[in-house]
């Protein structure tokens, strides 16, 4: 396993995501298993257009010293990837599109082709509370993909956990959630528009 590769990519991929709003600034988490129980996962005080190896943490199952530093979502990248022999990758990201849409709706069912085709239905999960949400987190999100058997989880005003086996495959099937959710949006506008003339 080149980690060094990896780290890269992961750098790569996280500035791509930041430019298209999918991380904020200190905001989002993007890991790689490199070893069954061996994970590289961004840095807590990590900035996602400048991710390097500098800024990415080689965590062990096993908490360390290391594990301060890393992001808050180490916890719960931990625990998909022990129940989830497929997350070779995994991030959490806040799209704006998918997020804003997820605020008002219970389900997203893409009405676009290339979400229908690659994705189909999308249940959105609901946190309920915020207050301690981060606490229930660790082993809900877990739970969650192992129960619907999925690998993306919209969480309704939070944003999206997702896995993977390839770094490019799990970018693209946020990039179509993302853009399906877009298009949804602009078609309720446009009927509600169509509505008021």
């Amino acid at each position: 396993m080149n980690k060094k590769r990896i780290k890269k990519q992961l750098g790569s991929l996280a500035l791509s995501m930041f430019r298209k709003d999918f991380f904020g600034i200190y905001h989002g988490s993007i890991s790689a298993r490199v070893e069954s129980n061996l994970f590289i996962i961004n840095h807590k005080e990590a900035i996602f257009d400048n991710i390097t190896e500098h800024t990415l943490l080689e965590l062990y199952f096993n908490k360390d010293y290391r594990w301060k530093n890393a992001s808050c979502d180490a916890e719960i990248h931990k625990g998909i990837y022990q129940h989830n022999s497929d997350a070779k990758f995994i991030t959490f990201t806040m799209p704006p599109f998918t997020t804003a849409y997820s605020l008002a709706h219970d389900v997203i069912i893409p009405q676009d082709y290339f979400a229908s085709q690659e994705l189909g239905t999308i249940p959105i999960c609901d946190p309920k509370e915020f207050d301690d949400w981060y606490e229930r987190a660790i082993s809900a999100i877990p739970q969650y993909f192992a129960q619907y058997r999925t690998n993306i989880v919209v969480i309704r005003g939070y944003g999206i956990y997702a896995f993977n086996r390839d770094l490019y495959e799990m970018a693209k099937q946020l990039a179509i959630l993302e853009k399906s959710c877009r298009i949804l949006m602009l078609n309720s506008n446009i009927s509600l528009y169509d509505v008021d003339n």
